[in-house]
């Protein structure tokens, strides 16, 4: 699990991997993570845009931009929270993921929230 705050955007992450949808004969493992984005602070915010960076365990870097999470660029005034799940696939058994969401104030000022770092690995495969 991972954890960052950003101007009171509190950005959750939680991963399970998902053996159901992986092959690693295939070299596919798919790894689901579930985000909890709460607004701690004392102004709204709207979430616009996501940047995901994406490494596998061979140093391969991917990366994601986009509008919104999953077809929604949710309003979070203060005490709201937000959470949806969406998933990776990588051709390792071993990743890490990283990112912002840009959030965007009434006032017409914006800011990146910070996603912490989080480790994409199957389960009992960690040192």
């Amino acid at each position: 699990m991972s954890t960052a705050t950003t101007e009171g955007i509190q950005v959750t992450v939680r991963v399970s991997y998902v053996p159901e949808q992986s092959s690693p004969r295939m070299h596919r493992y798919v790894f689901a993570y579930t985000v909890r984005i709460a607004n701690d602070g004392g102004a709204p915010a709207q979430l616009r845009s996501r940047h995901w960076v994406i490494t596998d365990g061979d140093g391969r870097i991917e990366e994601v931009r986009g509008p919104g999470v999953v077809g929604q660029q949710p309003t979070l005034n203060p005490g709201d929270q937000f959470e949806y799940t969406s998933g990776c696939v990588l051709t390792t058994p071993r990743g890490e993921m990283r990112g912002t969401y840009q959030m965007h104030r009434p006032d017409g000022s914006t800011f990146d929230a910070t996603i912490a770092p989080f480790s994409l690995a199957l389960p009992y495969s960690l040192n």
